[in-house]
């Protein structure tokens, strides 16, 4: 039986799994939105809700926490620095569900499940908003 197991293995070896959910964390941060399997975002989410819980109290000892959870290359500096100068401000009154999963429709290639994961408290902005708002000014 699976009890308490929540673990999703996501068909992949545990070190590779981790280096997956870092990698799509760092990117979900970076870029606000991403598009994926159902899956992967699913497993994302706990991941990337702690992040911002750990974020929402800025001193160094999180900082650091966070720097070990994403890796200490370039990329995931600047996501640490982007998720606790901009995403944990935004989302401290919420007392959580930082993120939000939209499904959108099987992936045409292999009819996989594909979804957004997106931050609730960041909308991106259309591109027609931004040219309409370009040309008023």
């Amino acid at each position: 039986m699976r009890h308490h197991r929540k673990t999703v293995k996501l068909q992949r070896p545990a070190a590779h799994r981790d280096a997956l959910i870092r990698n799509l964390a760092c990117s979900l941060i970076e870029h606000r939105r991403i598009k994926t399997t159902v899956a992967k975002a699913k497993a994302l989410r706990p991941f990337a809700e702690k992040l911002v819980t750990m974020a929402k109290r800025d001193d160094l000892h999180n900082r650091r926490r966070a720097i070990s959870l994403l890796g200490s290359n370039q990329i995931a500096q600047r996501s640490v620095t982007k998720l606790f100068g901009e995403i944990a401000p935004a989302s401290a009154t919420r007392q959580g569900g930082y993120t939000r999963i939209t499904k959108l429709g099987p992936r045409h290639t292999d009819s996989a499940p594909m979804a957004f994961i997106e931050w609730v408290d960041f909308s991106v902005a259309p591109v027609a908003a931004e040219a309409e708002a370009e040309t008023a000014e």
